[in-house]
């Protein structure tokens, strides 16, 4: 189960939307998104979490690039919302590998071609297993300028979105979306 919302930061305060993520694919889509929430180029903030294992805070500012920050990305890793999140550039990976990655991860003894290649698949979940790590990782300092500090941020868990929403100001207005 998880939850994800869009809090977008106007003149008036702090409005907020759920949102359902089946129809993004990308980090682009998800950005695209959350432009949409704020017309006037304003702060958005994506707020994903999953039955308390991990959650996530991208952060869209007008045009600019997002910021990502995911609590813990082994477990974000195990999860198709999380895996929009855990682009190559946010793991340090060559941009490129995805496809290999994407393969590895899926487990479910459905693939193609399940003979001698068996064995050499169970080596590269083990290998991508190892390359995302367990533990946050993305920019601790996105919500800095918004008075969520890395320290805190790192030391969030449970009900991260419902904190991270306190700090801003904006726990009433995500709750109404609940």
């Amino acid at each position: 189960m998880y939850f994800a919302a869009l809090l977008a930061r106007t003149e008036d305060g702090w409005e907020a939307s759920d949102t359902e993520l089946d129809d993004v694919e990308s980090l682009s889509d998800l950005a695209d998104l959350a432009r949409e929430a704020s017309p006037d180029e304003d702060t958005v903030l994506v707020l994903i979490e999953q039955e308390d294992a991990w959650f996530g805070v991208v952060r869209v500012d007008g045009e600019e690039d997002p910021r990502i920050y995911v609590s813990d990305a082994a477990a974000a890793a195990r999860s198709s919302y999380g895996e929009i999140l855990l682009t190559d550039e946010l793991l340090g990976r060559e941009p490129g590998d995805e496809g290999d990655d994407l393969d590895a991860l899926d487990l479910d003894g459905t693939e193609d071609g399940e003979s001698d290649d068996d064995e050499d698949g169970a080596d590269a979940a083990a290998g991508s297993g190892e390359a995302v790590p367990h533990g946050p990782v993305g920019d601790a300092e996105v919500l800095d300028d918004l008075g969520v500090s890395e320290k805190e941020l790192r030391s969030m868990s449970g009900d991260a979105v419902g904190e991270i929403a306190e700090s801003l100001g904006a726990l009433d207005v995500l709750e109404t979306v609940r």
